[in-house]
């Protein structure tokens, strides 16, 4: 027999007709026992070795007449194994994520913090581009490559749920992030290439210039999305850091160049966006999302093998041999 992997039935109500099997074993257990004759004998001794191994075997030939009635229900079902071919053409896009680091980030305007917040809208837009290739760049003083591109996305969100501030230099280094950002896609031969660039303040390190950045990534034809995260007013953020690594926090205003931000992302092709909560954040993510779709042509190819006739062969086997056996080697007299 072989077994039953990717088989569908095509008239699946005919199994409902192996609900008759248990019936009609008790119908032919009743009828067996009527049949039996009682004969009173003074001694069994000379029937303890009565029973032969014909009929032994000569119980089992209902089982017979059983399992090829079950096949023969299966084969009006009539099984099919499904053959399915799934061809992919798909280019994907490459997607630097360049996010800032500084202890801005854990300011508290956002549950639990900007950071936290900004790594899981992160991670949930990973999981959507399926066939890009995306990388992620981290800021803060200075800049460093968290992970090249690749298509690995579970080891990419990895390293996002990973992240946390004070492993860099403070400071707010747009320029530096943004030039590292280029610097993995720029020799890239995907024809789009795009940088999502996150921050939450002005910029205030680095020796290489937001524009100037963003002048190098438009000269490789590379589009910068940009994101100013944070409330407007103030917001309860870190000041200063005390001497167990804990940072001190007080209310302080909200401050992000938005007009840089905006600037870079419209000279690069891009587009500004302001998240001043969890939701909008979200909203921003889903519209670049939407906005970078990648064009994918599937084509899905199903066949299907009729299987009844192996059930049908069987089941006509079983049958003949009980009929064999039934009428010559296990034949009784009546």
């Amino acid at each position: 027999m072989f077994l039953l992997q990717n088989i569908q039935f095509v008239h699946p109500y005919f199994l409902f007709l192996l609900l008759l099997i248990p019936l009609v074993g008790i119908f032919y257990w009743y009828k067996q026992r009527n049949q039996q004759i009682t004969i009173k004998l003074s001694s069994l001794k000379a029937l303890e070795t009565s029973t032969s191994w014909r009929g032994k075997l000569r119980e089992g030939l209902p089982v017979l007449r059983a399992l090829a009635f079950i096949l023969l229900v299966i084969a009006l079902a009539r099984p099919q194994r499904m053959l399915k071919e799934e061809q992919i053409k798909a280019e994907g896009i490459d997607i630097a994520m360049v996010i800032d680091l500084s202890s801005s980030m854990l300011a508290k305007d956002f549950d639990p913090d900007r950071l936290e917040v900004s790594k899981l809208v992160a991670a949930e837009f990973v999981s959507k581009r399926r066939y890009d290739r995306v990388g992620l760049i981290v800021f803060a003083g200075e800049a460093f490559t968290q992970c090249p591109l690749t298509t690995d996305h579970q080891i990419l969100q990895s390293f996002l749920a990973n992240l946390q501030c004070g492993i860099l230099e403070d400071g707010t280094a747009i320029g530096m992030g943004l030039a590292a950002a280029v610097n993995r896609l720029k020799d890239s031969e995907i024809a789009t290439k795009v940088v999502i660039l996150l921050t939450d303040g002005v910029n205030n390190s680095g020796y290489i210039k937001p524009i100037t950045a963003a002048e190098i990534a438009k000269s490789y034809g590379i589009k910068v999305y940009t994101i100013g995260i944070g409330t407007t007013g103030s917001a309860l953020a870190p000041t200063s850091r005390l001497p167990g690594g804990r940072y001190k926090f007080s209310l302080v205003p909200v401050e992000i160049d938005e007009s840089l931000l905006q600037e870079i992302a419209e000279m690069t092709g891009g587009k500004y966006f302001r998240a001043v909560s969890s939701q909008s954040l979200q909203e921003i993510y889903n519209e670049i999302d939407e906005l970078e779709k990648t064009e994918i042509e599937v084509s899905v190819m199903k066949r299907y093998s009729e299987e009844f006739h192996r059930f049908a062969a069987f089941a006509f086997f079983l049958l003949t041999l009980e009929l064999l056996l039934r009428y010559t080697l296990l034949r009784s007299i009546p």
